[in-house]
């Protein structure tokens, strides 16, 4: 809806008011110059308002602004020149004056329209559009010279007043041509605008054109005419008013323009030559002469224009191919042009260093001879569908890329990658460039290879034997998973180095792979642990039978290394596939077996059991607590103390770790063992050194001469400050160092014996006296009397639970005590249970005892009442 605040009210109404009068005027026969005048006045003005309206909207800005404006100028200079016009049929200068007047009105309307359109076309393109506005406007000129002009040139008594009346219509045709062109390629949403101007262009020259001849016929001009101008003045008006719309560019409409001046050539053409075979015998008249010469040069001069550019383009894109060639032959590719039917008119000279071939010996002949009769079908298919017309509906592709072997001079295939494009002349080939990918190949299929594959014993390694574990499982239900791990490998690392240990790894895995089925999966799972994969089902002992050949391919011989035999077993575990068990699931069964079988002393094979894997969670979850047990002190000491046997004096204690986990008791064998494992025995050791020490010197301090003694774990002898804790506890607590007394077992003397020998021989050197516990259960015992400087030796429980019931075992007994006093080493007795246990060491001169019969292990408070008694023993 149109509000009477909105200037389109006014310009609407104006103009519906002043259609109405000029029709009302022409209905009553009035003169029809000066209403065509009149009408002409009134609608470019109201036009000229309507456009400068147009151009201050908001958001009008630009070349769609400035193109307005000069439109609006253009009609109100048209405007006065059409008003004068009437009265100027008395004075030739006015005539051209008035003419002028609506010829510049003319101009900057075009100028406008060419303006809002907002396209700037390079210089060549410009002088393109006005050859092509030329030749319109000649052609349409010649065309109307045939058909009317002449005749009124016949009636003209004076050939340069004609001439001087065409020139104001011939000027306005060719402005009506040159805005076409720009009009239709120019933006979009300018196309209204540009078509209103258009139709004014048109009006105006059909409107001058009319008005020449009526002057020169001395006629009067039509009616129709004098309607044009007004007409299109009012579409001028309403245009920029209009609703914007999406306006979709044609591209065909493009392409049509660029053949209209050819056409209307050839229409003006074919009409002066029916005109003159007709018998018309007119004298030539020299403006016509000169203006069909001037199409003829300018057509000469496109055609010659057009030569050099082809000329040109040709140059470039032979020069452009070459570039390619010598590109792809710098890089190794061959070059060659095909039909699509696979015969060779060129090849490169890169075929002779790539494959061997000179190149007469491929030009003529059919590429598909070289290759592969495989991927023959395929790349016949493409080439078939690179051949369609591009004007059918199913044209095929401009370009594909083709990966196909080629056979090379020496007879090897050479897998290749190619990429076929159609040839740039447009003639029916195509251009192959070819590349040899033959290294890219061996490369890709080497970091497949070692992607799922070890490196060092060239098996198949823990990425692939997952994947192919799911990928059989999926398949059948009787799937075996062995693993096997090599007992005593780190040994080997740290004797003869890694590089001998990774030989070893590879004379092992050759055995391996002998003793397995040919069906089976032999990997290497890490380290020294190789897995199994029995993919073929059968029972459950196939697969115990060859979890035995392998125990017994990697143990019973010795593996050659550096020179020197090593001897290595084999701990081996072996898991079955149970309903809906996942890979993962079942390759740990089999790793937890195997590591039972560690457990148990190697050189065995053990089948997992479900027990099996609760006991590892049962550990683990053990260790989380003995580590949440030491941070918030949930340990205590219990001292079992130590008697003379001669005085039944307590001499010395033994400090006892206990843990109550949560308010249920946990026996020391359940979790020292893990403590062990994980490392905790470390900071518990170091605990345990600070209390007892600390309750011992307390002890001492009232006059109470009693010892200490503790036992030491391998991880605590190892570990790096173990001699520096010892020297801080007996600092801080004041207890003598010859107080304090540690114990070690005879398997820690001869694990890491040098080390273990070092780290103690220091602690002897600080005051501290060493014992050997569980004496005589070792096999090393005597030699490391001798190398370390051992002041006390405890004899086994399993000696002392003997005595009186076997002979043998009191025999030894009696022998270890009188070594233990040849040497001047104090002997002690442990879990003395009975009475006559304690009578027969009384009697063999054994020095001291603890167990039982002599006292239970007890708090410390339970120590405080023996300060200074004696035990009635």
């Amino acid at each position: 809806m149109i509000r009477w605040r909105d200037p389109r009210a006014s310009l609407t109404a104006g103009a519906a008011i002043g259609a109405a009068g000029v029709a009302a005027a022409l209905l009553a026969g009035g003169p029809a110059l000066y209403i065509g005048a009149i009408a002409g006045f009134f609608t470019a003005m109201l036009a000229a308002g309507s456009l400068l309206l147009a151009s201050g909207r908001p958001g009008e800005r630009g070349s769609m602004a400035r193109g307005v404006r000069w439109m609006a100028g253009g009609s109100a200079v048209w405007a006065v020149g059409v008003a004068v016009r009437p009265f100027t049929d008395s004075s030739s200068f006015m005539v051209s004056f008035a003419d002028l007047l609506v010829l510049l009105g003319t101009v900057l309307i075009g100028g406008g329209a060419l303006i809002a359109g907002g396209r700037r076309p390079p210089a060549l393109v410009v002088l393109r559009h006005v050859t092509d506005s030329y030749l319109c406007a000649a052609a349409l000129f010649v065309v109307g010279w045939v058909v009317a002009l002449r005749h009124v040139y016949d009636n003209t008594a004076d050939p340069a007043l004609f001439t001087f009346s065409m020139l104001p219509p011939m000027l306005a045709l060719l402005v009506t041509c040159t805005v076409v062109p720009s009009m239709v390629t120019g933006r979009p949403v300018a196309l209204p605008l540009g078509v209103a101007g258009l139709c004014v262009l048109a009006a105006t020259t059909t409107f001058t054109m009319a008005g020449a001849v009526a002057r020169l016929d001395g006629g009067g001009q039509p009616g129709w005419t004098l309607a044009l101008a007004p007409a299109a003045f009012l579409l001028l008006t309403a245009v920029p008013w209009a609703r914007p719309r999406e306006v979709t560019a044609w591209p065909v409409v493009g392409s049509l323009l660029a053949l209209l001046p050819l056409a209307l050539v050839g229409v003006a053409t074919v009409t002066l030559v029916v005109h003159l075979s007709s018998g018309g015998q007119e004298p030539p008249v020299a403006g016509v002469v000169l203006i069909a010469a001037s199409m003829v040069l300018l057509l000469l001069l496109r055609l010659f224009v057009l030569s050099g550019v082809n000329l040109r383009l040709r140059t470039l894109l032979s020069r452009a191919e070459k570039q390619l060639r010598d590109l792809a032959e710098s890089t190794g590719d061959v070059v060659l042009i095909c039909d699509h039917d696979g015969t060779v008119h060129e090849i490169g000279a890169g075929v002779e260093e790539t494959y061997g071939y000179r190149p007469e010996q491929i030009v003529g002949g059919s590429i598909f001879d070289y290759i592969h009769p495989e991927d023959v079908p395929q790349i016949q298919s493409s080439l078939r569908a690179m051949g369609l017309d591009d004007d059918d509906d199913e044209a095929g592709p401009g370009a594909c890329l083709i990966a196909c072997r080629v056979r090379a001079a020496d007879g090897t295939w050479r897998p290749t990658e190619s990429v076929a494009t159609r040839h740039a002349t447009g003639e029916d080939q195509i251009l192959v460039t070819t590349r040899d990918i033959s290294d890219e190949e061996a490369l890709r299929n080497q970091v497949a290879h070692l992607t799922f594959h070890d490196g060092i014993t060239g098996l198949p390694n823990r990425a692939y034997f997952e994947e192919r574990t799911r990928e059989v499982l999926g398949g059948s239900g009787h799937v075996a998973v062995i693993f096997l791990d090599l007992d005593g490998f780190t040994s080997v690392n740290d004797s003869v180095g890694h590089a001998s240990g990774d030989y070893l790894l590879g004379q092992a895995a050759r055995r391996l792979r002998g003793a397995v089925r040919p069906d089976d999966t032999l990997a290497r799972w890490g380290g020294d642990e190789f897995a199994v994969l029995i993919e073929t089902g059968g029972d459950a002992q196939l697969a115990v039978d060859l979890a035995e050949r392998l125990l017994r391919a990697v143990s019973q011989e010795p593996f050659r290394v550096a020179d020197r035999d090593v001897a290595l077993t084999g701990s081996v575990g072996v898991a079955f596939a149970e309903d809906d068990l996942p890979a993962g699931d079942l390759i740990r069964n089999a790793d937890v077996a195997m590591a039972r079988a560690k457990e148990l002393g190697g050189r065995r094979v053990e089948v997992f059991a479900a027990q099996m894997h609760a006991d590892v969670v049962r550990r683990l979850e053990l260790a989380a607590d003995l580590q949440r047990a030491l941070i918030e002190h949930q340990f205590a000491i219990e001292y079992q103390p130590v008697v003379d046997l001669a005085t039944s004096r307590v001499t010395a204690v033994e400090a006892l770790v206990r843990w109550c986990r949560g308010s249920v008791f946990v026996p020391p064998d359940q979790f020292l063992g893990p403590a062990e494992d994980t490392g905790l025995i470390v900071p518990l050791g170091e605990w345990i050194l600070r209390e007892a020490c600390r309750e011992v010197a307390a002890w001492r301090a009232e006059s109470w001469d009693i010892g200490l003694s503790l036992n030491l774990s391998a991880r605590q002898i190892t570990a790096p400050r173990f001699v520096q804790a010892v020297e801080e506890a007996l600092a801080e607590s004041g207890l003598p160092a010859s107080a304090l007394t540690l114990e070690v077992i005879e398997e820690m003397l001869v694990e890491d014996a040098d080390e273990t020998v070092r780290r103690l021989s220091e602690l002897r050197a600080l005051g501290v006296r060493l014992a050997i516990d569980d004496f005589g259960t070792g096999y090393a015992s005597l030699a490391f009397l001798r190398q370390l400087p051992v002041d006390m030796i405890k004899i086994d429980p399993s000696f002392v639970s003997g005595l009186g019931q076997d002979d043998t075992l009191t025999l030894l007994t009696r022998t270890i005590v009188r070594l233990g006093h040849d040497l001047g080493l104090i002997v002690v007795a442990e879990g003395i249970e009975r009475p006559e246990q304690l009578d027969l060491l009384r009697e063999m001169g054994c020095t001291r005892g603890q167990g039982f019969l002599v006292a239970r292990p007890m708090a410390a408070r339970g120590v405080d009442s023996l300060m200074r008694t004696s035990l009635t023993v």
